[in-house]
């Protein structure tokens, strides 16, 4: 039993350092990823910007054509009202005029309206990609320093992953299953704890539990916290072998 008490000690001590590795990386994982999603949202509007630019250029185009085709029928129209041989051609001819007149006033309106937004959108689209690079340099910056804190621990990390591997191939799989349910369900991942001063994570054992830690001959589990207790041995011998 003394064997699986110190690989459930040495699992925790490997996994209570691959823990710290990862603090180091703190929040910068999660904060690249919301700056990513920062950057699509600027690209999509910058996107979303030019396309409309394209569209109102095209639409555009496309009333100036009408504009002029209703000019030139106009003229045409009023030339034939000239050789009417009756009112009801006349008046036909009239409404046909007032039509397309009708339709250049209605086309020279949304011109307007075209060259306002015009104008609008090359402001929005400079305030969109300046925004765009201010985020990709934050990224940049970001990653930079993700980058060289992985590079700084990714060596100890693998070792230790590797460690644990070989811990975990050598223990029975109930235990492995134990403790790795243990330590899912604690925040801070503590399954495993070493006695101290009759205390358990600074909660007092009754005196009995202690000497069955001392014993090291089974599994004792703290009833105050649910965790695993072991000599402090156990842990000394833990940090000897696995030190990296």
């Amino acid at each position: 039993m003394e064997e699986v008490l110190q690989k459930l000690a040495n699992l925790q001590y490997i996994d209570s350092r691959i823990d710290e590795l990862k603090q180091l990386r703190g929040d910068l994982p999660e904060e690249i990823l919301d700056i990513e999603t920062d950057m699509t949202r600027h690209q999509v509007k910058i996107e979303q910007l030019e396309q409309e630019k394209k569209d109102l250029g095209v639409e555009e185009k496309n009333l100036e054509l009408e504009i002029e085709s209703a000019k030139e029928k106009t003229e045409k129209y009023e030339e034939q009202q000239l050789s009417v041989r009756n009112n009801r051609e006349y008046d036909a001819l009239t409404k046909e005029i007032e039509a397309q007149k009708q339709l250049i006033e209605n086309a020279n309106s949304r011109l307007m309206e075209i060259a306002k937004r015009q104008e609008e959108i090359e402001p929005e689209l400079a305030e969109a990609r300046e925004k765009l690079e201010q985020v990709k340099k934050l990224h940049d910056e970001k990653k930079k320093n993700l980058e060289k804190v992985v590079k700084n621990t990714q060596s100890e990390e693998d070792a230790l992953l590797e460690k644990r591997e070989k811990v975990e191939e050598e223990l029975d799989k109930r235990y492995v299953r134990s403790y790795k349910r243990l330590r899912n369900g604690l925040n801070n991942g503590i399954a495993v704890v070493p006695m101290e001063k009759g205390a358990a994570l600074g909660m007092s054992l009754p005196p009995q539990t202690q000497v069955e830690v001392r014993r090291k001959n089974k599994i004792i589990i703290d009833e105050n916290s649910g965790r695993i207790v072991v000599d402090p041995s156990f842990f000394k011998n833990a940090k000897k072998e696995l030190e990296i």
